[in-house]
């Protein structure tokens, strides 16, 4: 039964992944292309400080990201989880509605939105500012801004999935021995959902940070995440072991942010099938 799913998985994404990484092994040819002499440089490059600073301003930047989104998803979670279960699957729907339309689409509204001609200035001018308008657009607050609003749809679902798992009879417990609203929140409620917590930011982390068309037309390609770098590599300087060699360290990131995320996944059920028990 599970024949399809598996080759499915080794036909587009472990095959790609093994093409890419068998690439980051070699080197470019002197028109581009790849000449299949195998070494280790592509991989030494990578750790060049040019990179090195692109790859942990990246880093910031999707941290950032995570971090604005998991403060805005958590509330938006809680209040979905706590309406009539009537209402909820509606609440649901109009958290995730931003993803029946495009992503490109999405992200060009907010050009329309930032620019000095915007949505935004407008509002300043309406409201009685006079000066110049604000240059919001092609910054790192809008990158970010472009990066939370995609995402963050993922952030409210995982929260939401592990706050609706949760008994009321914890709370009802933390009440009863004296507890109020806030302290039962952050000793009861809150360590329990840590799980959805932290699947949802890992999740808006990996993909902030090897994400190149939020950048691109929110950045103005003023500002190089390493996801436009790895473009550049294979579209524009046809330079492909190089840019097989970013996307893999990237991936090596990816995989292992997953891997503890899983690992303290696995941990809290336990330890609340042990409370449980």
């Amino acid at each position: 039964m599970a024949a399809p799913a598996v080759a499915w998985l080794l036909l587009f994404m472990v095959t790609p992944c093994a093409l890419v990484l068998a690439y980051a092994f070699f080197e470019k040819g002197p028109w581009g292309g790849v000449v299949f002499n195998f070494n280790f440089d592509n991989f030494i490059r990578v750790a060049d400080p040019l990179y090195a600073k692109i790859f942990l301003s990246s880093a910031r930047i999707a941290a950032i990201t995570t971090l604005i989104a998991i403060l805005i998803a958590y509330p938006a979670a809680y209040a979905i989880s706590r309406a009539p279960r009537s209402r909820q699957a509606l609440l649901l729907f109009f958290a995730v509605l931003p993803f029946w339309s495009n992503y490109l689409i999405r992200t060009y509204a907010w050009i329309v939105l930032l620019n000095r001609e915007g949505l935004f200035n407008n509002l300043l001018r309406w409201l009685g500012y006079e000066g110049e308008p604000l240059s919001l657009l092609y910054t790192e607050g809008a990158v970010i801004t472009g990066l939370v609003y995609n995402y963050l749809p993922f952030v409210i679902l995982a929260i939401y999935s592990s706050l609706s798992r949760l008994s009321p009879d914890y709370a009802e417990a933390s009440r009863d021995l004296g507890a109020g609203p806030v302290r039962t929140f952050l000793r009861v409620i809150l360590p329990l959902t840590l799980p959805g917590v932290a699947a949802g930011g890992v999740f808006v982390f990996v993909l902030s940070i090897g994400n190149f068309v939020t950048p691109a037309l929110l950045g103005g390609g003023r500002f190089q995440m390493i996801g436009n770098v790895v473009y550049d590599q294979f579209l524009t300087a046809n330079d492909w072991p190089f840019g097989a060699a970013l996307g893999m360290a990237l991936i090596a990131v990816m995989v292992a942010l997953l891997t503890l995320q899983a690992k303290a996944a696995s941990r809290a059920a336990g330890e609340t099938r042990e409370a449980e028990a």
